[in-house]
């Protein structure tokens, strides 16, 4: 909910569109481009930056390039048959602007 605030403060609609656990569920981000096509981050593991000092690192579950809402809601779909403790945060900017630090390479 923290991120929801964050974005709604810079005029970038977010919402929380599914509960998972509220102590031990992943997350990932759809950022909706409205038209070109979605992205979805996914909280990544790593030994390296600041993972394990209270940061949170992303990476690009759906790859580098847009894919089609459709495409991106399949994955996030999958994604919540493997683990049910999901949540899932969606962002609306037809920049693509998403205040999401750390993406991973």
């Amino acid at each position: 909910m923290a991120h929801v605030r964050k974005c709604n403060i810079h005029s970038i609609p977010a919402m929380v569109v599914r509960r998972g656990d509220s102590t031990a569920g992943a997350i990932l981000v759809k950022v909706n481009h409205l038209g070109p096509g979605c992205l979805v981050l996914a909280s990544a593991n790593s030994l390296e930056g600041n993972t394990f000092a209270g940061g949170r690192q992303w990476r690009r579950a759906t790859g580098d390039a847009l894919v089609p809402e459709t495409e991106a809601d399949a994955y996030i779909a999958r994604q919540l048959n493997r683990d049910p403790d999901l949540w899932v945060l969606e962002i609306e900017d037809r920049e693509g602007r998403h205040l999401m630090e750390d993406i991973l390479a």
